[in-house]
């Protein structure tokens, strides 16, 4: 069956798939994960397969959630060495997957644009248990995981990600790589969890609060975004200027204002 037939009999449009087709950049894709016999990978999306085949041939087991229960049942149910969960990956338990091994999890996915930001923010409670993840994510989203303070792309997303991964740009991907194309780039990105986070933090969710706060009114000085939690001098007692903007402040410094408040 060729890719067009296939996809005419395997696509739903309401999931927003966008299958991977170009054997150069998977063969790219697959170069850069570097999959290993024994890892224990699992895969987010598997789709009409283009990197499931390929990894199948080198791990000695895979693991799939699919979503869609036809692609799931039908693609994959010859392959011995593939273990297929018809699943909900933002309501799956991967604390569970630990039974079919004792490895942590080499995650891979290429993920339907409306729910990648879910699901990346699902994963931060099991980042524990993963060595790495290499997810293609809609450019747009990439540049914001990877922002630096002082960009327009920088913001809660950036701030929270970065707080557990270290995130690493590998390379764009071109809409002809999928079938149907998108209307935009793709980027493969890099997350590894921070085994020893780079800043401590006593409440996860005061961190997120402030962010979503001080982004809220990111135009506004953070003497005005944040005053309902800190006066000036309270600011300037911590050597935050309180004349910044929310894109100006580091990750460093939410971190700081986030165990203030936890203090008090």
């Amino acid at each position: 069956m060729n890719i067009t037939r296939m996809h005419n009999f395997f696509y739903n449009s309401k999931l927003g798939q966008n299958f991977l087709i170009d054997s150069k950049i998977i063969d790219k894709i697959i170069s850069s994960i570097c999959p290993k016999k024994y890892d224990f990978m699992v895969e987010i999306g598997p789709g009409l397969g283009a990197l499931t085949y390929p990894i199948c041939n080198i791990l000695k087991q895979l693991v799939v959630i699919e979503y869609d229960k036809k692609l799931g049942s039908k693609l994959f149910n010859n392959l011995d060495n593939v273990k297929v969960f018809i699943n909900d990956a933002l309501k799956f338990d991967f604390f569970n997957l630990t039974r079919y091994s004792d490895k942590k999890i080499r995650m891979i996915g290429n993920l339907p644009y409306n729910i990648s930001v879910s699901l990346l923010i699902y994963l931060f409670q099991f980042s524990d248990k993963i060595i790495d993840i290499h997810f293609m994510f809609q450019k747009e989203v990439a540049d914001r995981l990877l922002a630096i303070p002082g960009t327009k792309s920088y913001g809660c997303l950036s701030i929270i990600t970065q707080y557990y991964f270290t995130v690493q740009w590998l390379f764009n991907i071109s809409p002809d790589s999928f079938y149907p194309k998108p209307n935009v780039f793709s980027t493969l990105v890099r997350l590894i969890p921070c085994r020893i986070k780079k800043f401590y933090v006593k409440d996860i969710n005061i961190l997120s609060y402030i962010t979503k706060l001080a982004f809220s009114q990111r135009r506004k000085k953070i003497k005005n975004s944040l005053s309902s939690l800190f006066d000036i001098d309270a600011l300037q007692k911590f050597s935050i200027n309180p004349n910044l903007r929310a894109e100006d402040l580091s990750l460093e410094q939410y971190c700081l204002l986030s165990n203030i408040i936890r203090t008090k």
